[in-house]
């Protein structure tokens, strides 16, 4: 594939999110339009090679037919205080909404309370999912999942670290489990099955390789999918669109809603929600908005240097 460009770019966060302060990465623009390449600092070369198949696919292949035309979506309430929090999902528009949890630093309390007002947000039609990001061990997440189910909790996300204790968990609650950060490779589905680890799997774009690699991997698991960002602008969320609208079925809201994390984005036409649910369609990049958040100098050479350390590895793996 020629590439017509690639750009290296760095946008904050509106909000501190698990850590991130600024989503950086290179945009790449082929035949079929912009992709995206904005794997997390600390991923070696063999991780990023897949989040570089998914920005070339993106670039150079139009999407699968889509069956549906609109994505439903959840509102993302970061470890923040019960008013705060109360005030996100009200304001939001969306009819579900995830909920942080296990926050380095908070108390147990904290959770209970925060989730609380986000049930109290919703009332009793809305769902209510949370997401610990595997920091609980398995005797917590049991009694922190038995407290917080009061709440009546449509699933909890990756409550503990790995497929082992996900599995181990799963038989000594009611709440679903949902697998994001152990589900990485195209292996990893197989493995959910046979251990009987997961009700639910959280699929991203990047990290599994593209929109084709996603839905093989989709298939292969068998489980419910929720289709999720990667704290990307418009042109990597337009991806997870694309996945969310191809799949034969889609019981659940997917966490694609993340664009107000970002303070800033590439797209003149960014992908928002209305009422709940993102439109299927691919924005256009803004040059101007583009030129804003556009890496020059230092900068720049370290995140292609990172780029060219994927193009190698990618490459490599065949």
């Amino acid at each position: 594939m020629r590439l017509l460009e690639r750009v290296p770019f760095r946008i904050p966060m509106a909000t501190r999110f698990r850590g991130v302060e600024a989503r950086e990465g290179v945009l790449l623009r082929g035949p079929a339009g912009w992709g995206e390449f904005s794997p997390f600092p600390d991923y070696p070369p063999e991780a990023c090679a897949r989040w570089l198949a998914a920005a070339q696919e993106a670039a150079s292949t139009p999407w699968p037919s889509p069956v549906r035309d609109r994505v439903p979506v959840n509102c993302i309430v970061p470890a923040v205080d019960p008013r705060r929090a109360h005030a996100i999902v009200r304001g939001s528009g969306c009819r579900t909404a995830k909920v942080k949890v296990a926050e380095p630093g908070q108390r147990e309390q904290d959770d209970l309370a925060r989730v609380e007002a986000v049930r109290d947000a919703l009332g009793a039609g809305g769902r209510v999912r949370v997401d610990a990001n595997g920091a609980w061990d398995t005797e917590t997440a049991t009694r922190m999942l038995r407290a917080l189910d009061r709440f009546d909790l449509e699933y909890a996300e990756q409550p503990v670290a790995t497929l082992e204790e996900m599995a181990a968990l799963r038989r000594r609650v009611d709440v679903r489990l949902a697998a994001d950060e152990s589900v990485r490779t195209a292996e990893d589905p197989l493995r959910i099955a046979g251990l009987e680890a997961a009700d639910i799997v959280v699929l991203k774009v990047q990290p599994l390789g593209g929109v084709r690699a996603a839905l093989e991997v989709a298939e292969a698991a068998g489980l419910p999918v929720v289709v999720s960002s990667a704290l990307e602008t418009s042109v990597g969320l337009a991806a997870g669109v694309a996945l969310a609208a191809a799949l034969p079925e889609l019981p659940y809201a997917c966490g694609l809603a993340t664009l107000s994390l970002l303070d800033g984005d590439v797209a003149a036409d960014p992908l928002r929600h209305v009422d709940g649910k993102l439109p299927v369609r691919r924005p256009v990049v803004d040059p101007e908005a583009l030129a804003a958040f556009t890496l020059t100098g230092r900068d720049a050479a370290a995140v292609l240097d990172r780029f060219d350390a994927a193009v190698a590895a990618l490459r490599e793996a065949g």
